[in-house]
C-alpha cells in the first residue's frame, strides 16, 4: 500500500492529522494537473493553478463529509472532478448578470486588447458532459480524466481499470458524441 493510499485510508477513518500528511505528497502532482487544465482554458482565466489546487484539496479532504478512496487513482479522479466543478462554477459565475454575463459583447479593433474570453464554452461542455454521463457514464469519466485531470490515455485507462482498447473505443464514442452535442 502506497503512502498516499495509507493516508487516504486514515482520512476516511477520521484521523484529523492525516490530511496534513497528504498535502505534501500530492501537492506537486495536483498542481501539475491544475496547470495543465488551466493551460487548456482560454486566455484571460483569472483562476491560478495554486488557487485551483487549494480549492479542490479543501473539497476533497473536508472533514464534515465522509470520503472513501479505493486507491491513488481514485483520489486523483476525485481531484479532477473537483477541479472541473470549480472551473464550471467560475464560468457560470462569470455568466451571471451581476458579473456582466447579460451584457452585449462588442468586438474591439485588433490594436486594442482582446475582450474577455467567453465562459459559456466551458458551461456548454459541462452540460454536454452531464448528458454524456447519463448516456454512457464510463465515457464521461474517461473524458473528465483526460480533459480535466490532464491524464494521458494510458493513465486514464488505468485509473478506470479498463484496457487500452476499451479506452480507445470509449474515447472515440465520447469525442463523436460531444462533437455532435456541441455543434448543435
Amino acid at each position: 500500500m502506497s503512502d498516499v493510499t495509507r493516508i487516504l485510508s486514515a482520512i476516511e477513518q477520521g484521523d484529523p492529522h492525516a490530511a496534513e500528511q497528504l498535502m505534501p505528497l500530492v501537492y506537486d502532482e495536483l498542481r501539475k494537473l491544475a496547470a495543465q487544465r488551466l493551460a487548456q482554458e482560454k486566455p484571460g482565466q483569472t483562476l491560478q493553478a495554486t488557487a485551483l489546487v487549494h480549492d479542490a484539496y479543501i473539497r476533497l479532504v473536508d472533514a464534515e463529509q465522509a470520503r472513501h478512496w479505493n486507491s491513488r487513482g481514485h483520489f486523483f479522479a476525485a481531484a479532477a472532478e473537483a477541479m472541473r466543478r470549480i472551473l464550471v462554477d467560475q464560468a457560470r459565475r462569470k455568466q451571471a448578470d451581476k458579473h456582466g454575463g447579460g451584457r452585449l459583447r462588442v468586438d474591439l479593433p485588433e490594436d486594442l486588447a482582446d475582450p474577455e474570453p467567453r465562459s459559456d464554452d466551458l458551461v456548454a461542455l459541462d452540460e454536454a458532459l452531464s448528458r454524456l454521463e447519463r448516456h454512457d457514464p464510463d465515457a464521461a469519466r474517461l473524458v473528465k480524466l483526460r480533459y480535466f485531470a490532464g491524464l494521458s490515455h494510458q493513465e486514464a485507462a488505468e485509473a478506470l481499470g479498463i484496457s487500452r482498447g476499451a479506452a480507445d473505443r470509449l474515447w472515440a464514442l465520447a469525442r463523436a458524441w460531444l462533437f455532435r452535442q456541441l455543434s448543435k
